[in-house]
């Protein structure tokens, strides 16, 4: 029994010995790391409180900033929120797109899109940069052209694109204010198909459309209504021609008549046979060339002889 309690001991030697040495040898690592750890612990829970609290600042100094806006102090509302925009953060950018919405409804409507564009540039969101060419693209509407809004949001107007129709709805407009009629119902006409469209941004579609439809339609009818006037000219400048035409053989048939001391029978049978005509009547032209034919008349009645037909020419101008 002596000889099993000795070997016993010296395997607890043994083995202490071996942990000591495993000790000694990876201790400080193990040291190390539970160190790392609490270090690890208590600097993400000191990055979390600043961050909280910086977060809870930023809050409360942006919707101060909005009730500044509200009450109509843009100048203080864009200075609140130029000190949120250096600290950094979600505020940070919600600061600036206010900022850039402040400039617009400031009627700095340049300088909006200008921040529209730099958000657009600079924000590492892809989504908060496609709203941001969204709300450029609706200020320029207004302010630009249509070659303008398409350079911002025709790059949108995709069926992969969450803001398609947002985007069709700028290009839209901006064709419409172009005068292309067809193009901007063909556009508000793809925001009524897409399933996935609001239904707010469709109803606004529709009334899009019905303004156009009835834009369409007045001009059809103003073009209809001016379409026979260019023929009704073109009928009665042929039958100005004609009139006079008779007017320079009357001396050769009608010399021996003008013998007689009166000479108002020519001159009532000219009118007569110019009404007699319903193209004469059918226009003003040719109601102003109807006072020609009275020349003859007055020339007979300054004297008494008997007209010639050297005098023939005369009355017909």
């Amino acid at each position: 029994m002596s000889q099993d309690n000795i070997f016993r001991e010296v395997d607890e030697e043994l083995r202490s010995e071996r942990m000591r040495t495993l000790w000694r040898r990876f201790g400080p690592y193990v040291i190390g790391a539970a160190v790392a750890v609490v270090l690890v612990v208590a600097i993400n829970e000191g990055w979390s409180w600043w961050r909280n609290s910086t977060a809870a600042q930023a809050s409360d100094e942006y919707y101060a900033a909005l009730k500044l806006a509200d009450g109509g102090d843009l100048a203080g509302a864009q200075a609140e929120l130029t000190k949120i925009e250096g600290q950094g953060g979600g505020y940070a950018t919600l600061a600036k797109f206010k900022q850039a919405a402040l400039l617009a409804k400031d009627g700095k409507k340049s300088e909006a899109v200008a921040a529209y564009d730099a958000l657009a540039s600079g924000e590492s969101n892809v989504r908060l940069r496609e709203l941001a060419l969204v709300l450029a693209g609706n200020l320029l509407v207004d302010t630009g052209t249509l070659n303008d809004v398409e350079q911002r949001v025709g790059s949108l107007n995709t069926t992969d694109s969450p803001l398609r129709n947002s985007a069709r709805e700028a290009i839209g407009l901006a064709q419409y204010k172009a005068g292309d009629l067809t193009a901007a119902k063909a556009t508000f006409d793809a925001i009524m198909t897409d399933p996935i469209a609001p239904r707010e941004l469709q109803n606004r579609a529709e009334l899009y459309i019905a303004q156009i439809v009835a834009e369409g339609g007045a001009a059809a009818a103003t073009v209809a209504a001016d379409t026979p006037a260019p023929a009704a000219d073109a009928t009665a400048a042929p039958a100005a021609d004609a009139t006079p035409a008779p007017a320079t053989d009357a001396p050769a048939t009608e010399a021996p008549a003008a013998a007689a001391p009166a000479a108002d029978a020519p001159a009532a049978d000219a009118p007569a046979a110019e009404s007699a005509n319903p193209l004469a009547n059918s226009s003003s032209m040719m109601q102003m060339m109807t006072p020609a034919p009275q020349a003859p008349a007055e020339q007979p009645a300054a004297t008494t002889e008997p007209a010639t037909p050297a005098q023939a020419p005369a009355t017909a101008n």
